[in-house]
């Protein structure tokens, strides 16, 4: 059962990644005329670092989704479980941070202004998906278990921990 839970969510996360993190920043790329560095500078080493980041952080979502969701990251094929643990601990949308950040990264190692402004446009995209499509189905399909999560935990900054030192 978890194979086949898990083939799915390695299948739709590589078209998510393929379209969206490779196709389409290679078409953006190719169209502004950007060609890779001719050497490897402090930029690229950034954002080498930056863009691998995020990539294992999509990874490990699109993992806590089969295993702890039962689902995948499709929304045609969701979490059968409100995932509530890995990175999703600290935020409701870790993945799309990951993406944000791989993204950055390619932006940061071209540098290209337009895949930067990709990287905007994706996080944008994401937000309006977020707000009128995902957070109303995981309410209507989780209810209070939703609502609970959505108070002690954040769409897109992690809260910062108190400080353990009394004033």
């Amino acid at each position: 059962m978890i194979g086949f839970i898990l083939a799915r969510a390695v299948t739709y996360g590589a078209l998510f990644v393929g379209v969206l993190l490779i196709y389409l920043p290679r078409i953006v790329l190719s169209r502004s005329g950007m060609v890779p560095p001719s050497s490897t500078g402090a930029l690229q080493i950034v954002g080498m670092s930056v863009g691998a980041c995020g990539a294992a952080l999509a990874l490990w979502c699109i993992g806590t989704f089969a295993f702890v969701g039962r689902g995948t990251p499709a929304p045609f094929d969701p979490p059968r479980r409100l995932v509530v643990r890995g990175p999703y601990r600290m935020l409701r949308n870790p993945m799309y941070i990951g993406a944000s950040l791989a993204l950055t990264g390619a932006a940061l190692f071209y540098p290209s202004l337009a895949l930067l402004a990709y990287a905007g446009l994706f996080l944008l995209a994401t937000h309006l998906f977020v707000i009128w499509y995902e957070e109303p189905t995981l309410k209507r399909t989780f209810r209070g278990e939703y609502e609970a999560y959505c108070r002690g935990v954040r769409r897109w900054l992690p809260r910062l921990p108190r400080s353990t030192v009394p004033p």
